[in-house]
């Protein structure tokens, strides 16, 4: 079965430049284009995509408001965002509004398919410049942490590995990389990251990212060992 995307962006030359390249690959097409926000929350509900390709800066409601919407409601598609702006105010807007990733617009098409993908199975993607900076922006902040510093009573159904496992995936690592740091297999690593999610009622990577940090409980560099 094929993926089902649509592209939304106020440029038409744009939306026909990414409807070109996806509907060139065997498992997924183009389902529709929308060229602002307000019709990208219609045709979300209309034709029920797997991945909304989202861009930032368009008329009548922009690309946060509208993945804002999108990803609010029962059964909801996975949002990419992309934009020609790496600017801090959209990185974290956008994935606070509910959106599985954010990609630069010149990024390599064969990166742009393979994000789809990645969210529509599940997970979630950033920019290197992005994560770089969601990272860099929780490290400079002084005691980062909820009002009154108690944390989520789910947090404590989490065992000690699985704390670590969202500590690793806030400092930006891969589940290879979470596996050969802990000298796990990556199997075992996505039992890990699977049982968080669920516990912590996440709905992919980045969220549990910016929980992590929220919480203060990671750290800008994965620790060189963890207990």
């Amino acid at each position: 079965m094929s993926l089902r995307v649509l592209v939304v962006d106020d440029q038409g030359i744009v939306r026909a430049g990414f409807a070109a390249v996806i509907d060139a690959e065997e498992d997924m097409t183009v389902v529709g284009e929308a060229a602002d926000g307000a019709e990208a929350v219609r045709l979300a509900g209309e034709l029920a995509p797997d991945v909304v390709l989202m861009d930032v800066r368009m008329p009548e409601l922009d690309g946060i408001a509208a993945t804002r919407i999108i990803t609010g409601r029962p059964d909801a598609p996975r949002v990419l965002v992309l934009t020609t702006f790496d600017l801090d105010a959209y990185v974290f807007d956008a994935l606070r509004s509910g959106a599985s990733g954010f990609l630069l617009k010149d990024v390599h098409p064969g990166e742009l398919l393979n994000g789809i993908r990645v969210v529509a199975a599940g997970e979630s993607v950033l920019a290197p410049s992005a994560t770089r900076r969601l990272i860099g922006h929780y490290a400079s902040r002084p005691g980062a942490g909820i009002p009154g510093g108690s944390a989520p009573r789910e947090l404590d159904s989490l065992t000690g590995r699985e704390r670590d496992v969202l500590g690793l995936i806030a400092a930006g690592l891969t589940n290879t990389e979470i596996a050969e740091h802990l000298g796990i297999t990556v199997g075992t690593v996505k039992s890990h990251v699977n049982a968080l999610l669920r516990k912590l009622e996440l709905r992919d990577r980045v969220q549990a990212t910016i929980l992590a940090y929220d919480l203060g409980l990671a750290r800008p560099n994965p620790p060189h060992s963890l207990a």
